[in-house]
Parts: structure tokens; C-alpha cells; sequence
């Protein structure tokens, strides 16, 4: 099955619809799966004294309230059905996470994959109501332990969610995440202690880990993606510009290509270099009929279309039946 990609444009759009249909553009172009926003009401999601994340306030240089960054950033439920709308036209799929209960039946019409963001893996109410709502789910593992993912699994499938229908992405909540902290072996440890899907939430700078994430067997990467790095606002540092996110993706279709079906025999391709690359014994030298063949008079050459050497044990000591000149295939 096909590595699922998700182009997370989540707030980079900075507010502004116009720039959410230019990111929409990119992610078409790169080819990934889905392109994915955020979705919520400012004043249901935070206080009005929530302190900004340090990594919040070093991107956007600007000392606020999360409520302050938030409601600049926040779109409307209309902006969101345009959303909708455009990536139909485009013919990518439409997500976008909500971040309070409302949002969720919001969204409830306009998508059939619900992705659960880090921050919601304690919130038991909301839990609750993603997984009754008969939806695939995606759920991110930011700061969580192994025991809160189990518990957060357990709320979900006791709300109606069966198993097949999630997937459980390895991340860390870090903008970006140092190398360090990656903790990548992680990830399969996941799909092994639960008998999940598992895949991989990137913050990291660069592709390199989204690449080695597939190639341990993530069914799906999200990767933050934006239309210039260098733009105000709390995710552009840590996102991908656009020539990268289509790089991430030509790369991870290789991989899957490479990664074949573990079955170890000779490809296609290299079924013609079989009597090339590989060996016969042939006469080290001219031997007459009735020598004694031996690891003297033999040797072993290229081509291969003749007694293969791992028979030279039965061969040496056998009686020549015909005369040989030098090079000749035995």
C-alpha cells in the first residue's frame, strides 16, 4: 500500500485565505495525498492568559498571548468550506484538525480522515467524541508516553473506532526538533506494542528523516510545508518550502519503490548480467581426451553458461571425455 503524505499546511497560511489556496497549489504540485489546515474557534481552544511556546515566540520575534497569535491566524468556517471547495477542484483531499469538539462536527461533512493533533492525546472529552463519529483516524504522539498512547487507543476504540482505522504517527512538539530528540526507533515501537498502523509526524528540518521513516515502515508522514520559510509567523522556520516538500515526495515514492517485497531473488533487470557477471569452469589449459581433470588443467572464467564452479568438487578428479583447448567451457 502506498505511503500516505500529508502536506501540513496548518497555519501558514497566516490568516489569509488567498495564501491558503496559494499552499493548496504547491501541494498538488508536489504530489502528495493530502494537504491538511486547522481548524478552531480561538476563544473555545485558549485562555486569554496562555503564554506563547518559547519556540513560538522565537519564530514570530513577538512577545503575546497564544490568544492573540491565534485569533490573527484563525480562519472562519466559510474560509474553510472555500477550502473545501478548491481542493475538490484541484482533486486533492480536503483535512484540517480540529482543536475543540465544535470544529469536529464542523468538519464532520467535509472529511472522511480526522487527525488528532499532539495536544489532544489527554483530552479525554474530546477523545471520546473523535472516535464515535465513524471516521478513520490519525493520531499524532507528540510529548506523550507509551502508557497515555495506550490510554488515548482504549478511549477511542471503546467510543466505536475498530483498530484497522487508525493510525498512530511517531512526533515530537518541537519547531523544530533537534536531530537528537527524533527518537525515530520509537515510531516501530508503537506499530509493535499495539499491532498498529504506525507513521511519522515530521518537525524536523530537512527530509532526511521523513525518508528514513518510510523506510522502517511508516505508512504515513505529515510534513509542515510553507510558501517561504523566512515569512512571519510561529511554523515557516520549520516548514518545508515548496521545491523541498516535492523533493520529500519524489524520494519517498523511490523508497517505496525500493523497499520491493522481501523476497530475495534476481530482479529483471538484472537477469541478463546472470551469464555475464557469474563463472564456468573451463580449461586452464589444453587437455586431451582421457587427462585427469584437475585443479591444475581447470580453472574458473567468465561467461556462466557452463558447469557452474560450485560443482568443481564433483569435476576434479573426473577423466576429460573430449579434447579441450585453453579458455574452452568444460
Amino acid at each position: 500500500m502506498s505511503v500516505f503524505i500529508i502536506a501540513e499546511a496548518g497555519v501558514n497560511h497566516n490568516g489569509n485565505i488567498d495564501l491558503a489556496k496559494k499552499l493548496i497549489d504547491v501541494a498538488v504540485d508536489a504530489g502528495v495525498d493530502a494537504v491538511k489546515f486547522q481548524t478552531w474557534k480561538t476563544e473555545l481552544l485558549v485562555t486569554k492568559e496562555a503564554k506563547q511556546a518559547e519556540y513560538q515566540t522565537e519564530n514570530t520575534e513577538i512577545e503575546e498571548s497564544q490568544f492573540d497569535m491565534l485569533k490573527k491566524l484563525e480562519l472562519s468556517y466559510f474560509d474553510f468550506k472555500e477550502l473545501k471547495t478548491y481542493c475538490d477542484l484541484k482533486k486533492i483531499m480536503f483535512l484540517s484538525t480540529p482543536d475543540e469538539i465544535p470544529s469536529a462536527n464542523f468538519l464532520v461533512d467535509l472529511q472522511d480522515i480526522f487527525k488528532i493533533g499532539s495536544g489532544e492525546i489527554t483530552n479525554l472529552p474530546y477523545l471520546r467524541h473523535i472516535g464515535s463519529l465513524n471516521k478513520e483516524i490519525i493520531l499524532s504522539t507528540g510529548m506523550a508516553n507509551i502508557g497515555e498512547i495506550e490510554d488515548a487507543l482504549d478511549v477511542l476504540i471503546k467510543a466505536g473506532t475498530t483498530k484497522e482505522n487508525i493510525t498512530v504517527l511517531h512526533a515530537n512538539t518541537m519547531y523544530p526538533t533537534p536531530m537528537e530528540d527524533v527518537n525515530l526507533k520509537a515510531m516501530v515501537t508503537i506499530g509493535n506494542t499495539f499491532d498498529i498502523a504506525y507513521g511519522y509526524s515530521d518537525h524536523t528540518l530537512g527530509i532526511e528523516v521523513d525518508i528514513a521513516a518510510v523506510a522502517m515502515g511508516a505508512s504515513c508522514i505529515e510534513k509542515h510545508f510553507t510558501l517561504d520559510n523566512t515569512m512571519d509567523g510561529p511554523d515557516h522556520k520549520a516548514s518545508l518550502e515548496p521545491d523541498e516538500l516535492k523533493a520529500m515526495v519524489k524520494a519517498i515514492r523511490n523508497i517505496e519503490l525500493a523497499l520491493g517485497s522481501s523476497i530475495k531473488k534476481p530482479s529483471k533487470s538484472e537477469i541478463p548480467n546472470i551469464p555475464i557477471a557469474r563463472k564456468s569452469i573451463v580449461a586452464n589449459m589444453n587437455i586431451n581426451k582421457g587427462d585427469i581433470l584437475s585443479s591444475d588443467n581447470l580453472s574458473i572464467k567468465r561467461p556462466s553458461n557452463g558447469i557452474n564452479p560450485m560443482r568443481w568438487d564433483e569435476i576434479v578428479g573426473t577423466i576429460a571425455s573430449k579434447n579441450y583447448e585453453e579458455d574452452e567451457l568444460i
